[in-house]
């Protein structure tokens, strides 16, 4: 008789790196709960916009954009909706008032990405995408503060065989938005973000 003994080998525990973590209550949902913030909710045939009471260059943008910014951890409706369109209509709009903002943005930044929620992973990469081609260059020296969380989920694809995988055509698919924002990084960020990529996601191949 021969003695068979079978062992299961078992992978390494898991790390916890893509468990959600708990959020905490954001200034910017106190600040609009207490009406400090110049917006109302307009509907029409076409969705919800921002009803701004003023006109958004005459914004205080190193007050209000950090605010705003501090949202992106909000996923409840009205406060996730205020704080990623005013974002976006504020980045449109501020022309020269952005540059001197970014120091304040990357606190707020590292923390939502950090809360591995995957909704506000994908809106807080939409955004990147946005400030980067706004401010270009002016990222690059903050992009060893933003990365790192992008490694840990820029493989994280959704893999759903035959059938039609419903987070792309939202591009919510938080790999491929990944990619796109990395390929952004680099386009928008001069001669050293391709090396500045690359020191921080070392599987990054240049597009």
């Amino acid at each position: 008789f021969g003695l068979f003994c079978f062992f299961k080998v078992r992978g390494p525990p898991l790390a916890g790196a893509f468990k959600e973590r708990p959020r905490k209550p954001t200034a910017f949902r106190k600040f609009y709960e207490r009406g400090d913030f110049p917006i109302a909710l307009d509907s029409d045939t076409k969705g919800n916009k921002i009803a701004w009471k003023v006109e958004i260059e005459e914004l205080d943008y190193l007050y209000c954009l950090p605010l705003f910014f501090d949202g992106l951890c909000e996923t409840a409706f009205p406060y996730e909706f205020f704080a990623r369109r005013g974002i976006h209509d504020m980045l449109e709009h501020g022309g020269n008032k952005i540059l001197p903002v970014i120091p304040h943005l990357i606190a707020p930044i590292k923390n939502a990405l950090s809360l591995r929620n995957r909704q506000v992973i994908c809106i807080t990469l939409k955004v990147l995408q946005h400030l980067v081609v706004t401010v270009g260059e002016a990222l690059v020296p903050y992009y060893q503060q933003i990365l790192p969380v992008l490694n840990i989920f820029k493989n994280l694809n959704v893999n759903s065989g035959d059938g039609i995988d419903y987070s792309q055509q939202k591009r919510e698919n938080i790999g491929d938005l990944i990619q796109e924002t990395l390929e952004a990084f680099e386009r928008c960020g001069g001669e050293t973000a391709y090396g500045k990529i690359k020191y921080m996601i070392p599987t990054y191949q240049s597009c």
